[in-house]
């Protein structure tokens, strides 16, 4: 296997296992917990980074050709009925007001992490699927310099590794304030 698909992987499956850690012990409570009036809560960011590794990555497939990824996830899944969420089809939660943030609902655990596992699925398909001359190939441009392939993976990795942060953080204050959990 190629370097990059190996470190790609391996950094991808960290984020799973953030996410699994965050959502262990995690209840309704937790999940829509907000640190401060104008913080995202735990769920919202889990949604968030989840949303945003599903509509990247179908992009990408898209842009390189990658048949077997016909869409996001969240849709073609059904994942958006089943989060019922008071936001339009393709948000990602990118540039969301405190507001709209406030309007996250989902308490359940187990959705959260099932729409991560199956785009963390998604996603390690499409990595295994990677050639190194699609490393190089332009997938969005809409930039300047225009994106390619490799700056995508790694921006995806960068974003999903600072909110599970965040998330991970915000759930340690509310066990550190007396929220209940099993840590």
């Amino acid at each position: 296997m190629w370097i990059a698909t190996e470190l790609l992987l391996d950094g991808f499956g960290r984020i799973r296992e953030s996410v699994n850690e965050v959502l262990e012990g995690a209840d309704g409570q937790l999940l829509l917990h907000r640190p401060g009036p104008r913080a995202n809560s735990v769920g919202w960011l889990l949604w968030h980074l989840t949303r945003v590794q599903d509509d990247h990555m179908a992009g990408l497939a898209r842009a390189l050709g990658f048949d077997a990824v016909s869409g996001q996830c969240w849709g073609e899944g059904g994942w958006d009925e089943r989060f019922a969420l008071p936001y339009g089809r393709w948000d990602t939660g990118y540039g969301h007001s405190e507001e709209e943030v406030a309007g996250f609902c989902v308490g359940d655990p187990g959705l959260l992490a099932g729409y991560h596992e199956r785009v963390q699925e998604v996603t390690t398909g499409i990595v295994r699927q990677l050639t190194a001359e699609d490393y190089v190939k332009i997938v969005d441009a809409r930039f300047t310099p225009q994106v390619s392939a490799g700056v995508r993976l790694i921006s995806v990795l960068n974003e999903t590794g600072q909110h599970i942060g965040q998330a991970a953080y915000a759930k340690g204050i509310y066990l550190a304030r007396g929220g209940s959990g099993s840590e």
